[in-house]
C-alpha cells in the first residue's frame, strides 16, 4: 500500500492505480473508476484501524471501551444513558452493550444505576475514573490522528470531510434498503 514515485515529472502510482491499469489492460471497457476511490478508502481504513488500535493500546484502552466511554462522555452531564440508548448510539446490539458495560464496570469506568420505577431501562453512568480515562484516551488519540491527515492541506481536509459524508450516507441508505 506504499506509494511509489516514478519520476519527478510523473504522478505517483499506488496499488489502486496498478489494479485499475491491469483491469483496463485485461478487460478493456470494464468500469474501473470506483477502484481509484474505494480501494484507497479500504486501504486507508485498514491502516487507520491498525494505527488506532496501536495508539489505544498505548493509552491502555480498547476500541469497544473507548466507544462506550466516549458515547457516555459526549452525552453531557450527568454522563448517563440507558443500555438501549447506548446500543443505538454505538450501533451495536443490546447484548454487545451488556458485554461492554460489564467490562467497563469491572475496570471501574462505569456504574449501573437502578432502573426508574415502572421501566426496565438500566441507566449506565460514567464514573470519575471513567471520565478521566476517556478524556486521556481521546486527547491522545485525536492529537495523534490530527497528524495522520496533515498530508492534506486544511482546505483539502474541509473539502474531503463532506464528500466522505455524502458517500457514507448513500452507502448507509443502500444497506438499509437491502435489510
Amino acid at each position: 500500500m506504499e506509494l511509489t514515485l516514478t519520476t519527478p515529472d510523473q504522478p505517483r502510482t499506488d496499488r489502486a492505480d496498478e489494479i485499475s491499469q491491469a483491469w483496463r489492460r485485461e478487460q478493456p471497457g470494464l468500469p474501473v473508476d470506483s477502484i481509484g476511490i474505494l480501494t484507497r478508502i479500504h486501504d486507508a481504513a485498514k491502516l487507520l484501524a491498525d494505527e488506532r488500535r496501536r495508539v489505544l493500546t498505548q493509552v491502555g484502552m480498547d476500541a469497544a471501551t473507548l466507544d462506550l466511554l466516549s458515547t457516555l462522555r459526549r452525552s453531557g452531564r450527568p454522563y448517563r444513558l440507558s443500555t438501549r440508548e447506548l446500543a443505538s448510539r454505538c450501533l451495536i446490539t443490546p447484548g454487545a452493550v451488556i458485554q461492554r458495560v460489564d467490562r467497563a464496570q469491572y475496570e471501574g469506568f462505569v456504574r449501573r444505576l437502578a432502573a426508574d420505577p415502572g421501566t426496565r431501562a438500566v441507566p449506565v453512568e460514567l464514573t470519575p475514573e471513567g471520565h478521566h480515562a476517556v478524556e486521556n484516551a481521546v486527547d491522545g488519540l485525536l492529537n495523534y490522528e490530527r497528524g495522520l491527515i496533515e498530508a492534506l492541506a486544511p482546505q483539502e481536509q474541509r473539502e474531503l470531510a463532506p464528500l466522505l459524508a455524502v458517500l457514507l450516507q448513500d452507502l448507509s441508505d443502500r444497506a438499509h434498503r437491502r435489510a
